[in-house]
């Protein structure tokens, strides 16, 4: 099974490989002022996905380009929390970006496409004073949370954690499971297929093939990045100020903890019921300034398990695969000077700003196409 894990480049899930492509559009009620216009959506991870939701529900005709290789949405646990980092930092978009994903969630499993989750809160514990200081003064006002001690702890954690921040709000989710929700709520049509160019009105395949729309959307994440950077555009991947970070998943039996922990590394349940799996990991590679494919070094193996002994008395579940995939940072939204557009480089915060950023951006779209008079009333 690691070898399996490896061999697939981290895609648990892939758009190309989960079946036949999918076709029409569920759109919003009402009146579909796009219903003209064609968009190309590059990369299919939370970011493309997303992308090619919210503009199905205005109306848009999408096509999704999505080669399934490497994605690192493909994640099978991503923890749904607004507090990042070792100082405890919150994204002034956290909380308007989680709202909305547990509400996405909410509205997919609604319409039949269930998504694996809990909204069970996120515990992050701090090992010293100073650690917590720094923490709360990063907390905003309105972040639902609780400081505890050890003796209040819902979860049993190892020695040497005298501080614990309870996130109520938090949680995991499945990242495979909710990038193919959406990809098949958005009833876009998707082609397995690699875009090594694009410009405004059109995407060139691997192999020759051209695809042409009014609009094209780059999504593209870590690997997609350096496809593109084969053409000379400055996309996150071949930008100097951007970066590729790897990190893996230890697969598990069982969850080592309820509900998840985070401090450094992460312990989550990856699946709900008898049965259901867990995950140790972190996004823990030096970052490079170009994506590196393959597993972890020994060495990272061991910092991960270092890790994970100092946050949990209980290593016990049995290590039953490996998840590996790169992700990248370097935040590009909007429109780009060739007049393509972009959401790409949310590193590890994909879930949970991702589908926040990407209703935006199609808001944005919508809102030069109006002004360039490029909207038709269905």
């Amino acid at each position: 099974m690691i070898g399996e894990s490896l061999a697939a480049g981290g895609a648990l899930f892939s758009v190309a490989s989960g079946g036949p492509a999918y076709h029409g559009r569920v759109n919003s009620s009402g009146s579909s002022p796009h219903s003209n216009q064609r968009l190309l959506v590059i990369g299919g991870g939370i970011a493309g996905a997303s992308v090619a939701y919210f503009a199905t529900r205005q109306g848009y005709a999408v096509t999704l380009v999505d080669a399934g290789q490497g994605r690192a949405s493909d994640v099978p646990s991503a923890l749904l929390n607004p507090v990042r980092g070792q100082a405890g930092r919150v994204d002034p978009r956290a909380l308007a970006g989680l709202h909305l994903s547990w509400s996405l969630i909410g509205a997919l499993g609604a319409a039949g496409h269930a998504v694996p989750h809990e909204a069970c809160g996120v515990l992050r514990p701090f090992a010293s004073d100073s650690a917590r200081a720094k923490a709360s003064r990063n907390l905003p006002a309105d972040l639902s949370h609780r400081w505890l001690g050890p003796q209040d702890s819902p979860v049993p954690l190892s020695p040497g954690w005298p501080h614990q921040l309870w996130l109520p709000e938090g949680g995991w989710v499945s990242g495979g499971g909710l990038v193919r929700a959406l990809v098949v709520a958005s009833g876009a049509t998707c082609r397995p297929a690699r875009a090594v160019s694009w410009d405004a009105r059109s995407a060139a395949l691997e192999g020759g093939e051209r695809l042409e729309a009014d609009l094209v959307v780059w999504c593209g994440g870590s690997l997609g990045a350096s496809w593109g950077g084969g053409s000379g555009m400055i996309v996150p991947g071949n930008d100097p100020a951007q970066t590729h970070r790897g990190g893996s998943l230890l697969l598990l039996d069982r969850p080592a903890t309820p509900l998840p922990v985070s401090a450094g590394v992460y312990l989550a349940p990856a699946g709900i019921g008898p049965g259901a799996g867990g995950v140790l990991g972190a996004t823990f590679e030096a970052p490079t300034s170009a994506y590196q494919n393959g597993g972890p070094p020994l060495k990272s193996l061991h910092w991960l398990l270092e890790r994970a002994a100092a946050l949990s008395p209980d290593l016990a579940p049995v290590v039953i695969g490996l998840w590996t995939g790169s992700r990248l940072a370097g935040e590009l939204s909007g429109r780009q000077p060739g007049g393509w557009w972009a959401l790409a480089g949310l590193g590890s915060k994909g879930f949970l700003l991702g589908p926040l950023l990407a209703q935006q951006l199609v808001g944005q779209i919508a809102d030069v196409q109006k002004q360039n008079g490029q909207t038709t009333t269905a």
